[in-house]
């Protein structure tokens, strides 16, 4: 049997990692990257590329390289937040036949999962290379608030990949399975606060012989480093309209430099206290050209980006609510996620947990590091690692008026399986559709439709009198099934909820032939 491969499919940048005797090694490419940029273009000439090539011609070529892809995987292309990205980022993006997001590049349009397993191949090539053998099989990591179409695009990005993806796991998770690797001894109760490129989680965690339980995890799927990037950018625009009377706004390529100098911007004030950002011929006028000086300093870059760590505290502060717990009960604060670079994310986080965050786990490295480990436990006959998630969102049904009733409560450990009596709501309804939902909102129709099924031969009675249970069922991979049964009839229907990722099956099969051609392209 080959190895198996644990991924950290990021944001911005992804990761890839194995067990080697025992232990879990970050899996280096041959230039001796231990991270890849998640960015996938095309060039003029129709040339597929990823990774730190398609990142390297981004200033120059900015309407076909794509990049932050997981920020809008398995979203539908109507929600806010795909509105938004489609007013800041410099590509194409348009709506796919099933509502789903498609990118443009190249002249062809791609889905987000294809775009997910372009990074996925190159994750997986990687690994061939360093191991010498073929790999199949993968562990592949996502944010804990993700639902369960997003998670499903990414499988699905997995299969196109042609890798069989035995787990979905979260992030903060795999984190803490790696800290635990590192950290064997008492048990002990942590918080992983996790901030990457493009996401945010927090996930409180119970640790004790091998026993790694989830208690709580909320999250925002669109919150992360890209948004201090955007700060930065705002504020140099706005500099520079001030002085020169030119809006850079409009100029996709001026965007893109700005975008490329805000990030390395952002980076170096994490170690120094001020930054140069200079960038020649950035425009045009009739007096001949302009170009871009400014100084940045940490205490401005914290005044601009302030507001979105207070955000990643406020929900923390709801989750060990949720949890039922004090700050002082937690023991360790992890800090997961390139951006917890930031000394203000630092700062905040230490002082609203009254405590010094624990920095022996690499932030680029440890999710990753931890979907090995997971990875070793899924396929080693003997382990001793126990691993108890729950699920991020609430799931439930629609019922009548537009109301969403919750079976099982967000936070709620997995595999779990919980039934609820429900009944008509007009004289003589012999049928009733029961339509599964997910989210936390009391509206039905603010909560993510996952599926519906009839349940048909419910005898003729006044309203409120047949009584219909209602069960759902989660095992510990997540998969749902949801089942009605008139409890008098003892007619039954069921559905197992096979979440959407906006691909039919034959999309995905097509979708992992081409991907096949292209690998053999690279191989050559």
């Amino acid at each position: 049997m080959g190895k198996v491969i644990g991924i950290d499919l990021g944001t911005t940048n992804s990761c890839v990692s194995a067990m080697d005797d025992g232990r879990p090694i970050v899996i280096p490419s041959k230039a001796g990257y231990r991270t890849t940029p998640s960015v996938f273009a095309v060039t003029e000439k129709d040339k597929k590329l990823v990774g730190h090539l398609a990142k390297r011609q981004a200033i120059t070529n900015p309407k076909n390289t794509i990049y932050s892809a997981k920020r809008l995987i398995g979203r539908r292309f109507s929600s806010p937040e795909v509105k938004k990205a489609t007013k800041t980022y410099s590509y194409q993006i348009t709506k796919g036949p099933h509502d789903d997001v498609r990118v443009i590049s190249g002249g062809k349009e791609y889905s987000l999962p294809e775009i997910s397993a372009m990074i996925l191949l190159e994750m997986k090539r990687i690994a061939e290379e360093y191991l010498r053998e073929k790999v199949t099989e993968a562990v592949i990591t996502v944010p804990a608030y993700f639902n369960d179409n997003q998670r499903q695009a990414t499988k699905d990005a997995g299969i196109v990949a042609g890798l069989e993806v035995l787990r979905i796991i979260n992030e903060p998770t795999a984190a803490a399975l790696a800290y635990g690797m590192i950290k064997k001894r008492r048990e002990e109760r942590i918080a992983v606060y996790d901030l990457g490129g493009g996401t945010f989680d927090i996930s409180i965690l119970e640790l004790g012989a091998g026993v790694f339980e989830v208690i709580s995890t909320a999250g925002d799927t669109y919150l992360g480093g890209e948004d201090f990037d955007t700060g930065i950018m705002d504020y140099l625009v706005e500099e520079f309209s001030g002085s020169t009377g030119i809006n850079l706004s409009d100029d996709r390529m001026a965007l893109q430099r700005l975008s490329d100098a805000a990030e390395k911007a952002k980076c170096e004030l994490s170690a120094v206290k001020e930054a140069q950002i200079n960038l020649p011929f950035i425009a045009s006028d009739t007096r001949g050209p302009k170009h871009l000086d400014l100084r940045l300093t940490r205490e401005k870059l914290a005044e601009l980006t302030k507001d979105i760590v207070e955000r990643t505290i406020k929900i923390c502060e709801e989750t060990i609510q949720q949890a039922k717990l004090n700050k002082k009960d937690i023991n360790e604060v992890i800090l997961v996620g390139g951006q917890t670079r930031s000394p203000l994310v630092q700062e905040m986080v230490r002082n609203f947990f009254g405590k010094q965050p624990h920095k022996g786990v690499h932030p680029d490295e440890v999710v990753a590091i931890g979907a090995a480990v997971q990875a070793a436990a899924l396929t080693e006959e003997k382990t001793e690692l126990l691993l108890l998630d729950v699920t991020p969102l609430s799931l439930g049904i629609a019922t009548h008026g537009g109301f969403f009733t919750p079976l099982i409560e967000r936070n709620t450990t997995v595999p779990v399986r919980k039934s609820h009596i429900f009944t008509t709501a007009r004289d003589d309804q012999t049928t009733v559709k029961i339509r599964v939902l997910q989210g936390e909102s009391d509206r039905a129709d603010d909560n993510e439709l996952l599926g519906e099924f009839m349940l048909s031969g419910i005898r003729k009675a006044k309203k409120g009198e047949p009584e219909i249970d209602v069960s759902f069922d989660i095992n510990a991979d997540g998969i749902v099934n949801v089942s009605a049964k008139d409890l008098e009839t003892k007619k039954e229907q069921s559905i197992t909820v096979t979440a959407s990722s906006g691909l039919t099956e034959d999309e995905v099969r097509q979708m992992a032939e081409e991907a096949q051609m292209y690998e053999l392209e690279l191989k050559q």
